[in-house]
């Protein structure tokens, strides 16, 4: 028997050694989110690998054993009232042995723009002036306000307001939809110049690309749906370090991170994405870095969990809630 068989041996005597050599051997990786092509191009690159990766509904945690990877991409509702099924679930995989990434905590906490301002603001981040408001009320601060949902993404029912008049009308228009019944919205002072941005996507502490991000003519949002240009960049030393400084105040694991920088050239986290899409412009070996850096955190979270040696009973997690994707990224790769 070889020095390396015969340790192999030795740690299988002990009682949690048998389950986590085996549960190395078998190991996969399970993106749970919907089949976007950030999603896929992820599950690409952990196949490449050498991991055993597939991508599941948010929802559907009946592939995810114990000692596997789970990395939780679940959004925000396209209704703008709230997060994807699936914070629930991955709670219950984190109790029972599943190696979390994005824990439900973290996500939450992105996607609700109060919980993220409320964290940033806790950390010393720097951040517009944020107010969270459930009818027509003008902030203490000054104009002009930018008005956005809690939960929203893709630069939807984001609006500029140039003073309290606009703010007010603009509130008035908004009460009546449900998202702002529900939850209100946030008004946040504009950082100028308006009309750019950066976005910086961080993978278990480490920078692994960005782009500048520019409005198209006549439009003062940057998003690439409402027609923005973007182009890889470097990002400039502040922005990475105040980039690095919103995810950790987070606690998530992979995130985007909207950055202004204002006349003066301080830096601002606009908002922090628990499910950002990107592409290879973000730079060329951006999914393989991302997919790297998410192992290697996985593994030490897990020599972490070894140490505290707390015995886990591994059962099926979910509530039977099923959906189908028609995508060829959602069979097994590697």
């Amino acid at each position: 028997m070889t020095a390396s068989l015969a340790a192999i041996e030795a740690r299988r005597r002990s009682d949690a050694a048998p389950a986590e050599t085996r549960a190395e051997r078998s190991r996969s990786v399970v993106v749970l989110g919907k089949p976007t092509d950030t999603n896929c191009a992820l599950v690409a690159a952990f196949g490449e690998l050498g991991q055993r990766a597939r991508l599941v509904p948010g929802n559907d945690v009946s592939p995810v054993a114990r000692g596997d990877i789970a990395l939780g991409r679940v959004d925000v509702l396209p209704t703008l009232d709230g997060i994807e099924p699936g914070l629930r679930q991955l709670s219950q995989l984190e109790r029972l042995g599943a190696r979390v990434l994005n824990r439900p905590t973290a996500l939450f906490a992105a996607h609700d723009k109060l919980s993220t301002a409320l964290f940033l603001g806790r950390a010393g981040v720097a951040q517009p002036r944020t107010a969270h408001v459930r009818d027509v009320t003008v902030p203490s601060f000054p104009p002009p306000y930018v008005v956005k949902p809690r939960f929203g993404s893709w630069g939807q029912e984001v609006h500029l307001s140039e003073n309290e008049d606009d703010l007010r009308a603009l509130l008035e228009r908004l009460r009546d939809e449900t998202w702002f019944r529900r939850h209100g919205a946030l008004v946040q002072s504009l950082v100028e110049p308006k009309g750019r941005d950066l976005r910086v996507v961080v993978a278990a502490g480490r920078v692994v690309g960005a782009i500048e991000r520019r409005a198209r003519h006549g439009e003062w949002r940057t998003n690439v749906s409402l027609g923005g240009s973007r182009r890889p960049v470097t990002p400039p030393l502040a922005a990475r370090a105040i980039a690095l400084h919103a995810v950790a105040a987070l606690g998530i694991d992979l995130a985007g991170v909207d950055i202004a920088g204002d006349a003066g050239g301080r830096m601002r986290v606009l908002e922090v994405n628990g499910a950002v899409d990107f592409t290879s412009e973000y730079g060329a070996d951006v999914f393989t870095a991302t997919a790297s850096a998410l192992l290697r955190r996985a593994d030490i979270r897990a020599a972490a969990s070894r140490r505290r040696d707390v015995p886990v009973r591994f059962e099926a997690a979910g509530d039977g809630a099923r959906d189908e994707y028609d995508a060829g990224c959602l069979g097994a790769v590697g």
